[in-house]
């Protein structure tokens, strides 16, 4: 008889379920960690492939260190020709967050390591996915537009090289450190739901490919990363900084959530926002459209007065992907793409002290039921 669970935790909440040194949300204070720096001391001041590196080996890297890992992101951003195919198929109304997912799938199929378990080709396949997700979600971006394929550029770094693949432009240095920023921002943030659900793929010692396609699957939804899309929806849907008053008013009194406002951890304020606050606020008056972030800010500023709710990190990072000029339906996407930094080493550590997450559930169903004859039911 199987043994009744010892403790119930709806969601999980408050469940410790794995030791890690890679990144701490200490959602009571407003801080997050990442192997020991505070995120606040890293953003502007490391680069997201230091941040890469950071993440893999617990250091940030030296100038050797730092130019090897570029040269070899750069020499992974190449995709089989299997994979691009694939991508040309994808119908141009899809969803890229299912493109994204099926592709990154493709890519176990054509990597000839994809079962090899060793240390040396993990971390090999871990730097491949960091370095081939950005390319498959800008060629699917570029197809779906009918335009031609713009191919990496091996000169250019990862935020830089996205934003060059995705509009056939070489972003301005403003533009490359914002979404570099944006990258180390997004890295990585503690036991949240794709990387939890990427730990427990690869707990079961699957592969890589696997749990970084789970984890792009349970990042899709709207309550973990697609609620940065549903930020610019929300701001259209008011239209203007005139609304936005009456629209809060009643949007709270129809219990509306209001998209990018409050976090599961944080109970202050998330310490990314104000980084991506700070951007938003410089592109707005560069591209002269600031009616995005005024609208944030009283939005924001309303919702702390009535509700003691901050805003979080999608919040802000809309506004800042929108002043950009990425569609809308990008946003998660570049999430997965920062993200796969930390999902990868994730991965990584679960795998140097493996265990298979399995947890109970609490049977609330009937019991001493008796079958009818199929006659007679």
């Amino acid at each position: 008889m199987t043994e009744p669970a010892t403790s119930f935790s709806k969601g999980l909440e408050g469940v410790v379920a794995a030791n890690s040194r890679l990144s701490d949300v200490r959602g009571d204070i407003g801080q997050l960690i990442y192997c020991g720096y505070d995120i606040n001391e890293l953003a502007g001041k490391a680069t997201y492939e230091e941040i890469v590196h950071l993440l893999h080996h617990n250091h940030l890297p030296n100038q050797k260190e730092l130019k090897e890992l570029k040269l070899t992101l750069a020499g992974f951003r190449e995709l089989p020709q299997g994979v691009i195919d694939l991508i040309t198929t994808f119908p141009k109304d899809a969803a890229p967050m299912h493109a994204i997912r099926t592709a990154v799938s493709a890519l176990g199929c054509f990597d000839t390591t994809a079962e090899d378990d060793s240390q040396h080709a993990q971390r090999r396949k871990a730097l491949r996915l960091i370095a081939q997700i950005p390319v498959v979600t800008a060629y699917f971006h570029r197809q779906r537009q009918g335009k031609e394929l713009v191919h990496p550029d091996a000169t250019l770094g990862e935020g830089a090289n996205f934003l060059w693949m995705i509009n056939g432009e070489k972003p301005s240095q403003e533009m490359e450190d914002t979404m570099d920023m944006c990258y180390v921002l997004h890295a990585d943030h503690g036991m949240n739901a794709s990387t939890f659900s990427a730990r427990v793929t690869i707990a079961t010692l699957s592969d890589m490919y696997s749990a970084i396609t789970t984890a792009i699957g349970t990042l899709k939804g709207p309550l973990h990363g697609g609620a940065n899309e549903g930020v610019i929806k929300m701001l259209q849907e008011i239209g203007s900084l005139e609304k936005v008053d009456a629209w809060v008013e009643e949007a709270l009194a129809q219990k509306k959530k209001i998209m990018g406002i409050g976090h599961r951890v944080y109970k202050v304020l998330d310490p990314r926002a104000p980084h991506l606050k700070r951007m938003a606020q410089i592109l707005s008056a560069k591209l002269g459209e600031p009616k995005w972030i005024q609208m944030s800010e009283r939005i924001a500023e309303l919702m702390l007065q009535q509700k003691n709710l901050h805003a979080n990190v999608d919040f802000y990072s809309a506004t800042v992907y929108y002043s950009l000029g990425i569609p809308t339906d990008l946003f998660t996407p570049i999430f997965a793409i920062a993200r796969t930094s930390g999902w990868t080493a994730h991965v990584l550590e679960q795998l140097a002290d493996n265990r298979l997450i399995r947890p109970q559930s609490v049977y609330t169903g009937p019991v001493g039921l008796k079958v009818v004859p199929i006659t007679q039911r």
